[in-house]
């Protein structure tokens, strides 16, 4: 297998946009369900990550699909690999 046929594996998430303001970056929300450790209840927990999106085409409220890159800055080292659903605009 050639070098460049490789395929690297990132991890991927999906999430929804929580905030557009930024020129080519959004905000996703990644939402996961752990078990408490003691009662057993499943309780909902949340992670914000900086996403690089080049073309600004998402925008807050649609669901995406984000995969781990190189540091594109400070706190942006995921990319959004493709828009999933777009949210219903009104």
């Amino acid at each position: 297998m050639s070098e460049n046929t490789t395929t690297k594996n990132r991890r991927r998430l999906t999430g929804h946009v929580i905030r557009d303001k930024m020129d080519k970056t959004v905000i996703v929300r990644v939402d996961r369900m752990v078990r408490h450790p003691l009662y057993g209840k499943y309780v909902r927990r949340s992670t914000n990550y900086h996403a690089h999106d080049e073309k600004n085409e998402c925008h807050t409220g649609d669901t995406v699909l984000i995969e781990e890159s190189r540091p594109i800055s400070k706190s942006k080292s995921w990319k959004v690999a493709r828009l999933v659903e777009r949210a219903v605009r009104v």
